[in-house]
């Protein structure tokens, strides 16, 4: 192997991912070319397949970078929040939070999941990173309402794809009519009620 290969190799495959991404968001995922995603990153078709063998793949790469940077920074913001003030109402704020660049990866994304509702196997794959993604965001839900002293009355992967459900069926409204509806309104209009439902006070130890 050359020197510098392995030191390079992080750097490539970042640039071709932040490619595809505004690519895709461009142009579309199945309209969108290798070629495309190369040119806009500056690197051949060789660098692309020295990291991805396929288009499908480049996808599945940036659906597993969004979902850490997502759950990344869920994490840092529960964890900012001092033990004893992390409240439903705190806990909603945080979880509403919709970032700018959210649409190109809505707009990805959706895309991809059309796909993948047309052909099984697409669907079969994407399914099992939503449901890494699921699992990550359902832990991290059940332990911050525990600091808040709540726990959930129904399983905690469920409620996560309930919250899913509301932040992706929102954004489509949301970029559709921005002004009327801003990201992240029904989150914070609407799932405080669903916290309240769905959770009772968590036991204290004392009461184990």
């Amino acid at each position: 192997m050359p020197k510098g290969t392995t030191s390079r190799r992080p750097r490539t495959r970042a640039a071709l991912l932040e490619a595809a991404l505004a690519t895709f968001a461009e142009h579309g995922f199945q309209a969108s070319t290798i070629e495309q995603v190369c040119s806009a990153a500056g690197f051949t078709r060789g660098a692309f397949y020295s990291n991805f063998s396929s288009k499908e793949e480049l996808f599945l790469a940036l659906f597993d970078e969004h979902s850490e940077r997502i759950l990344a920074r869920l994490s840092a913001a529960l964890e900012s929040v001092p033990d004893g003030e992390l409240t439903v109402g705190r806990l909603v704020e945080l979880v509403s939070v919709i970032e700018p660049a959210e649409r190109d990866w809505y707009l990805v994304t959706t895309e991809f999941t059309l796909r993948a509702i047309r052909d099984p196997q697409a669907g079969w794959v994407l399914a099992r990173h939503d449901a890494r993604l699921r699992a990550a965001l359902a832990e991290g839900l059940a332990a911050g309402l525990a600091r808040a002293g709540l726990a959930l009355t129904v399983p905690a992967e469920e409620f996560a794809r309930l919250l899913v459900a509301l932040r992706e069926g929102g954004l489509a409204q949301s970029y559709v009519e921005p002004e009327q509806l801003p990201p992240g309104t029904l989150e914070r209009r609407f799932l405080p009620a669903l916290l309240h439902t769905l959770t009772v006070p968590r036991p204290t130890p004392e009461e184990n």
